[in-house]
């Protein structure tokens, strides 16, 4: 069944979102656009996300903030020798390609 005809989104679609870590409207709009144009489907994507097991929600009902409950990103500075290896590889800019010619 159709949840968003402006986008032909489907509860299906909805729900895997959901499965996918959204748990909220506003995730599920940037998932799939769902909700983005006349809005008339917010209530229903409200409706099938329900109050299911969201990371966000769950720390606000332990009485923790939800902007700590994120995972500490893994990734890792670069080193200046490695900046500068890359910053070696990269392609001329178009401009000063125009420019020397």
């Amino acid at each position: 069944m159709y949840v968003c005809s402006c986008f032909g989104i489907t509860e299906e679609q909805v729900q895997e979102h959901a499965a996918a870590g959204a748990c909220t409207p506003r995730q599920i709009a940037s998932a799939s656009k769902a909700g983005t144009d006349c809005g008339s489907c917010v209530r229903r994507i409200q409706g099938i996300l329900g109050r299911g097991q969201c990371p966000r929600r769950a720390a606000l009902d332990r009485g923790e903030s939800p902007l700590t409950t994120q995972q500490p990103s893994t990734a890792t500075t670069p080193e200046p020798a490695e900046v500068a290896a890359m910053a070696a590889q990269a392609p001329a800019p178009a401009a000063a390609a125009r420019v020397a010619a």
